[in-house]
């Protein structure tokens, strides 16, 4: 095991175990911002408002993934840290088989309805077919995904947090590459962005795949243990889909979001486009506390360490909160040069929609990192009924706000939907792991 999650001080070791974990976050960011950046700069405002308005579904697909791939993370990690490494592959091969079984599902389904997937999004007619392109290439690619995301997650509940990370980097770097080259010389336009993604994120999973196949035994799974096995099945459907479901149902609330700020046009969606892009360093940083957390609180419950869960708990949340206070002032510090960064000729208007939504949401990162935390502690403590009643209340105001303020408040007030939706949600985990601690 590359980490032992139950050993030494937890400030300490959560710290480490972070950084390649907040590290690799930062490179998938890196992915996205090198797609948009490239696609604003190359080809043009229009180009970055079809990437944009699409961006939203694709990562409603990823949210179920990552759910679904942490789900059976959760499993193991209890299994490592109970020291049954028959149960462990066991569990590998269920969650290989149910990775296998969605990704077939997902690409094959959204494929099919991506037309009127954007038609009900209210895509812009002059940006649609751009959108339709670079939508169907990266959902075509979803086997990448879901590889790179069950790899990595495996080998975080192994407590190994860095050969995610070195893979992430070569893909990244190599997402670049492929981005100039498919758009520039090439003349591939936002479908060679998206062909350059679904490329890079597949070499990062075969390479992190062949790799854990070398370090670590619990991966090298012999022949029996590959027959369907109903037990192990069904634990991880339920866990893996009931993450996946979870973090879905918080995108869903997104989807609505973009489709209420496309009603106001090519310049709100293209600011919208800029400022979230920047905003996803806050999610994706934010959202490392989910891994982390995870792991730590899984391995500890499997070794039966109730009191250190707790203090644990405490040091993920100060470094979720020193990790927002910094992020904020990198944001306010960037902000005016975010969307020349992304568009070439921005209109005045893209300005004034980028602001607002920095103005709106900044400063309230710190009620995101309590909900990474707090849901992810609930969830793998054994509770799926806080966390999924925190996911329905989130999309419950997201979508109410952002649909009803529209009309009262305009694009700021589908903006302030999403702080509204992150304190709703805080009150039901919060007040969840503090009764579940009390009892223990």
């Amino acid at each position: 095991m590359a980490a032992d999650l139950t050993q030494g001080r937890p400030l300490p070791v959560l710290f480490r175990f972070s950084l390649p974990v907040i590290g690799g976050n930062l490179f998938q960011l890196f992915y996205t911002l090198a797609d948009t950046l490239i696609v604003g700069q190359t080809i043009g405002e229009d180009a970055l408002a079809a990437v944009g308005a699409t961006s939203v579904f694709v990562y409603f697909i990823l949210c179920f993934i990552t759910g679904m791939t942490g789900g059976f993370s959760i499993i193991l990690a209890h299994d490592i840290g109970s020291r049954r490494e028959e149960d462990a592959k066991r569990n590998i091969v269920a969650s290989i088989y149910i990775s296998i079984a969605v990704t077939i599902v997902i690409t094959a389904v959204t494929c099919i309805f991506s037309k009127g997937i954007i038609r009900l999004m209210r895509i812009p007619d002059t940006i649609a077919a751009d959108a339709y392109t670079y939508m169907v290439i990266v959902l075509a690619g979803t086997g990448a995904t879901v590889l790179y995301n069950l790899i990595s997650n495996i080998l975080r509940a192994l407590g190994d947090s860095r050969l995610p990370l070195i893979y992430l980097i070569i893909s990244s770097l190599l997402n670049v590459v492929l981005d100039i080259v498919f758009i520039v010389p090439c003349g591939m336009g936002v479908g060679g962005a998206a062909a350059a993604t679904v490329l890079s994120q597949l070499l990062s999973g075969i390479l992190s795949l062949i790799s854990a196949k070398k370090r670590y035994g619990v991966m090298s799974i012999e022949r029996k243990y590959w027959r369907l096995e109903a037990q192990s099945l069904k634990r991880n459907l339920n866990l893996g889909f009931i993450m996946g479901f979870q973090m879905s149902v918080m995108c869903i609330g997104q989807v609505v979001m973009q489709s209420s700020v496309n009603r106001f046009g090519t310049s709100a969606i293209a600011g919208y486009t800029a400022a979230t892009k920047m905003d996803q360093l806050s999610v994706l940083i934010n959202g490392s506390y989910v891994s982390i957390v995870s792991a730590f609180v899984s391995q500890n419950q499997g070794a039966g360490e109730t009191e250190r869960i707790r203090d644990g708990v405490k040091a993920s949340l100060l470094l979720a909160l020193i990790t927002d206070a910094l992020i904020m002032g990198i944001i306010v510090l960037v902000e005016p040069f975010v969307v020349p960064l992304f568009v070439s000729s921005p209109s005045p208007d893209t300005y004034v929609y980028c602001r607002d939504f920095f103005l709106i949401t900044v400063p309230f990162y710190p009620l995101l990192g309590i909900l990474c935390v707090y849901r992810t502690a609930v969830q793998s403590l054994g509770n799926s009924k806080a966390p999924f009643a925190a996911c329905i209340a989130e999309l419950a105001a997201r979508c109410s706000a952002s649909i009803l303020l529209a009309v009262y408040a305009g694009y700021r007030g589908v903006v302030f939907s999403t702080p509204f939706a992150w304190l709703l949600a805080d009150i039901i985990v919060v007040t969840a792991y503090a009764m579940m601690m009390r009892r223990h």
